[in-house]
């Protein structure tokens, strides 16, 4: 299991739950379940349980990646914000003093996310917007610690660089989603993965680790990056 003791300060923790050992985050939102995810009471606090099969992120960390560059205070810049189901866990984990900028380009989905998340949580921002324009975002301010990017294109990569770019402030990571099937189903997931981080080295950024995410999600990686100084 990755990030080594498994815990972020006391927001991201590893429960035993129904004899298992779960991820879990400290809820932001104390009694909503954002997904049907499970809401379990430990020493007076509420934490919800991390679906790895629901939510990229949680694979990843289960799959063995050592950082996800996330602390208490951060900000953050989701792209493929979705329903709102890895958005969640990670507005628990940056906390009341960090923000989450999710953007979505559907309007139906942003308003099913804003339903489900937005509406119980101060520190999430929606942005219905395209992510292939960061310049356009109606509503973004400063510089991010994170940008998170979960799209389904082909020029994912491309499009989370330009992100990056623009407001990744310095130090910044980025935790990229390699979907390997939108990007060329015809190439071995492998090798797309391979191409995809060469894409990133190339726009100068050091790789810190890939993860494949198989068997929580087949064919797809997570890369975990920060661009060189």
């Amino acid at each position: 299991m990755g990030l080594g003791s498994g815990e972020i300060g006391s927001r991201l923790i590893r429960l035993e739950v129904d004899g298992q050992s779960r991820l879990a985050t400290l809820n932001l939102a104390p009694g909503v379940s954002v997904y049907g995810e499970k809401l379990v009471v430990v020493e007076g606090k509420e934490y919800r349980v991390w679906d790895p099969f629901r939510s990229k992120l949680a694979a990843a960390i289960l799959k063995g990646l050592k950082d996800i560059g996330l602390r208490e205070g951060h900000s953050v810049l989701y792209l493929g914000a979705s329903t709102g189901t890895t958005l969640s866990h990670v507005s628990d984990i940056v906390g009341e003093r960090g923000v989450v900028f999710g953007v979505e380009f559907s309007a139906r989905v942003a308003r099913e996310l804003i339903e489900r998340v937005v509406k119980h949580r101060r520190n999430v921002v929606p942005i219905v917007a395209d992510a292939r324009h960061p310049r356009l975002y109606p509503s973004i301010y400063g510089k991010v610690d994170l940008v998170y990017c979960d799209i389904a294109q082909p020029d994912q990569t491309e499009i989370a660089v330009e992100n990056c770019r623009i407001y990744l402030k310095s130090g910044g990571k980025l935790l990229l989603v390699v979907k390997c099937r939108s990007i060329d189903v015809a190439m071995e997931p492998t090798l797309v993965v391979k191409q995809e981080a060469s894409k990133l080295k190339e726009s100068g950024f050091k790789i810190n680790q890939v993860v494949e995410l198989e068997p929580f999600d087949k064919d797809h990686a997570l890369i975990y990056a920060e661009p060189q100084e």
